[in-house]
């Protein structure tokens, strides 16, 4: 599959590596664009693939066309190709870009996928979804689970809920790791080396989400089985509960998601 990359970031650089490893795309057959000679040599050097200056240059020589580009580059971007798109599909990863305005931009017959993955696509976990357009078919949704698959886990939802999977998955990275921030913190206050306390509560929560994964129960029930009555996890559980730990991340997801329903109609 030929796939080529309007924007050259961090995240377009793991999708990147994730198709071609996974053996979606060979390195001649993946292409990217960026305006600096910085960007363009960091992506060739860490991709290994060819890179221009010249968006139509990506167009012309793609399947699939990503558009990787902060938000408000879009339109530019997008606008600036879109008479050599012909029947490619478009895909969008940029936060906030509603699929209508990508249509607007692409022209009424371009197929189009917007994508919400995250910071996890880096190391091959990430947690996607996406949303097709009006004109896109089956085939096209098959590209993006192919080429996302690559990176982690894809899933396809409809368009109003990539906010709400923003606020779950997007942003979620964020919220565990400040997690583990504070399981940290917690085991340096107990005495525990900062290494190890780091070590400890890094392996905890991906062990923890492993064991979600896995087994396919419930997190209650896992939780349950962790705690005995009068225990260490029980003493543990009660103050979290007192101190609000489950609504205060209820009201973060509920926060993220409305904010990124703001940037959309910004």
């Amino acid at each position: 599959m030929r796939i080529g990359f309007i924007g050259a970031g961090k995240l377009a650089a793991a999708i990147a590596q994730g198709v071609i490893r996974a053996g979606v795309a060979t390195s001649d057959e993946v292409i990217a664009s960026a305006r600096t000679p910085k960007r363009r040599d960091w992506f060739a050097r860490e991709v290994g693939v060819r890179v221009t200056e010249d968006n139509s240059a990506v167009v012309g020589a793609s399947e699939v066309v990503i558009i990787a580009t902060k938000p408000h580059d879009l339109p530019p971007a997008l606008g600036g190709v879109a008479h050599g798109l012909g029947d490619r599909l478009v895909i969008s990863v940029a936060a906030g870009v509603r699929l209508a305005d990508l249509q607007a931009l692409s022209g009424p017959l371009s197929p189009l996928a917007r994508v919400m993955p995250n910071t996890a696509s880096l190391v091959g976990k990430g947690a996607a979804a996406y949303a097709l357009g009006a004109t896109a078919e089956l085939k096209h949704a098959k590209m993006v689970e192919t080429i996302f698959g690559a990176v982690g886990d894809i899933h396809e939802v409809k368009e109003p809920l990539l906010d709400a999977v923003l606020g779950v998955s997007g942003s979620g990275p964020a919220y565990v790791l400040l997690m583990i921030e504070a399981l940290s913190d917690g085991g340096v206050l107990m005495g525990l080396p900062r290494a190890l306390a780091t070590q400890l509560a890094t392996q905890t929560v991906a062990g923890a989400a492993e064991l979600v994964r896995v087994t396919g129960q419930h997190p209650v029930l896992l939780r349950e089985a962790v705690t005995s009555p009068g225990g260490t996890t029980a003493a543990a559980l009660e103050v979290l509960e007192k101190a609000g730990f489950r609504s205060a991340v209820q009201r973060a997801v509920r926060a993220a998601t409305e904010r990124s329903r703001e940037l959309g109609s910004l």
